[in-house]
């Protein structure tokens, strides 16, 4: 009795008929719902020669007959070499965006067409996140079989999606910002409020490093995006200063860091989720960025300070000069956030 594989390695078998290749190489691949079925990566004149394309697509899953990879062989790789690397959240949407390509799991990838591709999103029947997050999936996975020479032309690139429709951005009450400061003590509230009184972007905090801050000074230095919103000075309000030195006092190279390290969108995205919960609101960290500026035009704020401080350009900002006026007005307008 020959030496049994171990569990998801794959087999050989012998196919019937007179065939120049009749063994067939052939691996588990999983869908979406957690099902498995064998999909074959191969064929070979003889079991010896079977055995070591096995062998070698198990070494290196691309050493093999790439006129035969179908799109679930395709994922199936992809998403053990390339999905990891990708945001949590982006790795969930691109995994359920497979389970709507199911009518064409065992397409030859190298066979595979923009209209297919289109098919399955024109009817997964849903809206356009999901639509979206299939054309991203066909865009990924076009990439990745260009990189190992499956295909020569991306046709992922001929599809659409729906567009995202406009958001309606509302800002943070009243009531919802005390809500906040009631429980400032409590994990993660305390970004919240500094989002609320600082209108930074969330990339803009979350790659904000220690040495940005300038307590001295009472300064934030950042922004990213746009040549108007870099490197931009937004003085820290009295009100958030103490849950700054907080931050700062931890120690860590960034100022929002989970587990002593730069944290992730996704990763934030838990935190702000459960902190909405909290206080019964459904907010976004734009919508903060949204309110910190609206609070500000309402209080009468200056709109020449008000664009500096968001990163806007402005037809009255012109250069920007942070010398001692310009930075008193700069705090002065962000003291109008009461």
């Amino acid at each position: 009795m020959g030496k049994r594989n171990p569990n998801g390695y794959g087999c050989v078998t012998k196919l019937k008929g007179n065939r120049s290749r009749p063994w067939v190489v052939k691996v588990t691949v999983y869908d979406e719902e957690g099902r498995s079925k064998q999909a074959p990566v191969g064929y070979a004149d003889t079991e010896e020669n079977a055995l070591i394309l096995l062998a070698k697509y198990n070494n290196n899953p691309w050493e093999i007959d790439r006129e035969t990879v179908t799109l679930a062989v395709l994922y199936q790789r992809w998403s053990a070499l390339k999905l990891p690397k990708l945001g949590t959240s982006t790795q969930q949407s691109l995994r359920s965006a497979f389970k709507h390509c199911s009518k064409y799991y065992g397409v030859k990838y190298r066979s595979l067409r923009s209209y297919q591709m289109q098919d399955c999103i024109d009817n997964c029947g849903c809206g356009y996140s999901t639509q979206g997050a299939i054309k991203n999936l066909f865009g990924h996975l076009d990439r990745f079989a260009f990189e190992c020479d499956i295909i020569e032309k991306m046709y992922s690139q001929l599809t659409s999606a729906a567009p995202i429709p406009d958001t309606n951005r509302t800002p943070f009450t009243p009531d919802q910002i005390e809500a906040l400061w009631k429980i400032s003590n409590e994990p993660w509230v305390d970004s919240v409020l500094i989002f609320l009184y600082t209108g930074f972007r969330l990339t803009e905090l979350l790659t904000m490093k220690v040495e940005q801050v300038n307590l001295k000074e009472k300064t934030f230095t950042g922004g990213i995006k746009t040549r108007n919103g870099k490197d931009r000075v937004v003085p820290i309000h009295p009100r958030i200063e103490p849950l700054v030195k907080a931050r700062v006092k931890q120690g860590d190279e960034y100022l929002f860091s989970y587990q002593g390290r730069k944290i992730s969108q996704a990763k934030y995205y838990e935190f702000w989720n459960a902190v909405m919960q909290k206080i019964d609101a459904e907010k976004t960290p734009h919508e903060a960025r949204h309110t910190f500026e609206t609070l500000l035009d309402n209080a009468g704020g200056n709109r020449k300070c008000i664009d500096l401080l968001m990163g806007h350009k402005s037809k009255d900002v012109g250069n920007r000069v942070y010398n001692h006026k310009t930075l008193d007005q700069l705090r002065d307008t962000v003291a109008l956030l009461k």
